[in-house]
């Protein structure tokens, strides 16, 4: 055992990192799955399941009709930021049927992600205000389909009703780079907020 050969020669045992707890939210379709799956450094635990026919009439497939495969109760990934960090990120399931798995979600998080597509931005409502009420920490970000993002951050930022403080991200969930630019923005606001 590691723990005990420590002890035998008189070394102390490596420390274990300091973990963040970070959500990625929003609604039904919007690319959360996407999301964790581009920036984890490990093959991302999926929880997905094909969209059946008991879904038809229960799950809003508009403007996502080619959608297949659903997340029924969490992604997860990991980010290890340096030997004394990890970001562990738990992508939420987006269907109205499944939000009562958000408060457990939740539950440690020191921050979130509000994941939109502005071709149904009311599917997101849902996330911000979950995020608002609790008052948890978050940014949005707005994932480019087909790598298109059609208003600016400030006119999505208005339409939210969002302040200023809460930043808006433009970004594509399948780019690497880019997810990665969203949580760098969501730590820069961690950060900001407990210096003050």
């Amino acid at each position: 055992m590691a723990g005990s050969d420590a002890l035998a020669t008189g070394t102390a045992a490596p420390a274990a990192p300091d973990t963040v707890k970070i959500l990625i939210a929003g609604g039904f379709g919007v690319g959360k799955t996407t999301m964790v799956g581009s920036v984890s450094e490990i093959t991302p635990l999926r929880t997905e399941e094909p969209l059946t026919v008991a879904g038809l009439g229960v799950d809003d497939l508009a403007g996502i009709e080619e959608k297949r495969a659903t997340t029924v109760a969490m992604d997860f990934g990991r980010i290890t930021i340096s030997d004394e960090l990890v970001l562990y990120l738990f992508g939420t399931p987006g269907q109205q049927r499944f939000w009562f798995m958000w408060n457990d979600l939740a539950v440690g998080a020191l921050g979130a992600v509000v994941l939109i597509d502005v071709r149904r931005p009311e599917s997101s409502f849902a996330a911000v205000d979950f995020f608002e009420r609790r008052r948890i920490p978050f940014v949005v970000a707005v994932n480019g389909f087909d790598g298109r993002h059609p208003y600016p951050a400030e006119d999505i930022r208005e339409s939210l009703a969002l302040p200023a403080d809460v930043p808006v991200v433009l970004c594509d969930a399948r780019r690497r780079e880019s997810s990665r630019d969203v949580l760098i923005a969501l730590l820069d606001l961690l950060i900001a907020a407990a210096v003050d």
